[in-house]
């Protein structure tokens, strides 16, 4: 899921090659020399095949727990983040006059996709409080991703957008050039995290040696760069109910008759 910038990519492709190695070691077979880079994330997900995958909170929660098996939730070193939990930093271009969520009333928001945790379900719980149950915004678009929605609001395409803190924490870190006019004007709630997850058919054994091979990767010298790029502190093994958090956000939402961002 965190692909980008191209430091975050390398570092992805390290931490995989370890990985693959330890599970290869341990006799799982099937295990690929390199990322699948082609098929869609989403379309992963529910593949028979899948070996290791990271998915978003909302959809495990919605629609795949029950269907995958859930692996480990990683634990991010940035702001925003509080071990397997984290938020989304609700971003506005630094030349407006925005100063907080109520300023945002009758803006332009851009949003990844409906079913995203980071980019509508928490952007959503942060506003309901404060819609009314009545339309807040203009007009919401779909960008298709974070990286978009950065850049519609940094062009001025959009007013505000949520992005999760691990997104925004890379490009801070990494390209702050892309972050150059814009402001954070308010964090969202939080929630557990993007979590791993291996395909529905998986052995408890199975996904014992996926868990063990990521606390492996933790105490792995020769990856102690990569990890720092990633800023990987380590992985919690949460409950599927944990994930229970995500839909009492949207429930609340809809309880304060603003079921949909609007």
């Amino acid at each position: 899921m965190y692909v980008a910038p191209e430091p975050v990519a390398q570092a992805t492709e390290a931490l995989w090659g370890f990985l693959r190695d330890v599970l290869r070691s341990k006799g799982v077979e099937q295990v690929p020399d390199t990322l699948d880079r082609q098929t869609l994330y989403s379309a992963a997900w529910l593949q028979p095949e899948l070996l290791l995958a990271q998915t978003c909170g909302f959809p495990f929660a919605k629609t795949l727990r029950g269907r995958v098996r859930l692996v480990a939730t990683p634990c991010y070193d940035l702001p925003g983040c509080d071990g397997p939990r984290m938020c989304s930093f609700v971003i506005a271009r630094r030349d407006e006059d925005i100063s907080s969520l109520e300023d945002l009333r009758g803006k332009r928001a851009a949003i990844n996709s409906q079913d995203s945790n980071s980019g509508m379900n928490l952007f959503r719980a942060a506003i309901a409080p404060i819609a009314d149950g009545r339309s807040f915004f203009d007009w919401v678009i779909e960008t298709g991703g974070h990286a978009a929605s950065i850049a519609a609001v940094g062009e001025g395409r959009a007013d505000c957008a949520a992005i999760d803190c691990v997104t925004y924490g890379h490009l801070q870190r990494l390209a702050p050039d892309r972050l150059a006019n814009i402001i954070v004007v308010a964090r969202t709630p939080s929630g557990p995290g993007l979590p791993f997850i291996t395909h529905g058919s998986a052995s408890d054994q199975d996904v014992e040696v996926l868990r063990d091979a990521l606390a492996a990767a933790m105490s792995e010298p020769d990856l102690a760069d990569a990890l720092g790029v990633l800023a990987l502190m380590g992985f919690s093994v949460l409950a599927d109910a944990d994930y229970d958090a995500l839909l009492a956000l949207e429930a609340e939402a809809e309880s304060l008759a603003y079921p949909q961002l609007r």
